[in-house]
């Protein structure tokens, strides 16, 4: 495994392309609405990056991916397409944009509820967020990958809930994944050393029912095998000396950030 360890140049620049994604999370919450296409949303993130932020949508032809943000809704896991199909009221849509500035990859998804949704589903989006940042608590200097992993699934499967163990986080730069993977589930003490100057994302994707997934015919789109709903968060991080900096922090994270 080669995991990267970033120069001060480089961090610059994943801070700025950390930054960029972050924004355009903030930019598009007020349009999810119902009523909405996720294509319409795809659009409107692409023009924003293209032509605000000068910089570039990573997933648009990316292994043959036809769009520039993924769109996950429902029971819909990961890598949703974004289609002409329109969001309804209770809908629960995972938005996940990677930009691409100087070279640089920034990479974050947040999850929405459309028009305000069931008890069950804001209780899933709450318990993956929270389940986000105790993985986060983890990163620091010293501390290994399973200890994230650990903490992560722990938590999850405290609340009920399972964590998908197919797809996981990955290391974050001039590539859009490099080394190491990072998986949501594992053993307190194993995998790779934490050191500062490593950039990987934590992304746990957790299902309301079983862990068990397929994907569909499309070869992207990743779904619950029992049609639960699931739902992901997702960050870049940077160890530091001291601990990690959340590269892609949104101003309404605030109090997450503040506790950790």
């Amino acid at each position: 495994m080669s995991v990267t360890i970033k120069t001060a140049q480089e961090i610059e620049k994943m801070r700025v392309a950390g930054h960029l994604a972050a924004e355009v999370l903030e930019m598009i919450e007020p349009y999810v609405k119902p009523g909405i296409t996720t294509a319409e949303l795809d659009q409107i993130c692409h023009d924003y990056i293209v032509h605000q932020q000068q910089a570039i949508p990573a997933p648009l032809n990316y292994r043959g991916f036809p769009k520039s943000i993924c769109s996950s809704v429902n029971q819909v896991v990961c890598h949703g397409i974004p289609n002409e199909k329109r969001l309804k009221k209770g809908d629960l849509i995972n938005l996940d944009i990677t930009v691409i500035k100087d070279g640089y990859h920034g990479d974050t998804s947040q999850m929405f509820l459309v028009g305000g949704g069931s008890v069950l589903a804001k209780r899933l989006m709450d318990i993956t967020q929270q389940a986000l940042w105790i993985g986060i608590q983890q990163a620091k200097p010293g501390a290994q990958l399973g200890d994230i992993g650990h903490a992560i699934q722990d938590f999850v499967e405290q609340h009920n809930y399972s964590v998908v163990r197919e797809y996981c986080g990955h290391g974050i730069g001039k590539e859009f994944h490099e080394d190491p993977q990072v998986l949501h589930y594992g053993s307190p003490g194993t995998g790779l050393v934490l050191q500062p100057g490593m950039c990987f994302t934590i992304e746990p994707m957790v299902n309301s029912g079983k862990r068990h997934v397929k994907l569909r015919p499309d070869g992207w789109t990743v779904v619950t095998r029992d049609r639960s709903l699931s739902a992901q968060f997702e960050h870049t991080l940077l160890i530091t000396p001291e601990g990690c900096e959340v590269l892609t922090l949104r101003q309404n994270e605030t109090q997450f950030a503040s506790g950790h």
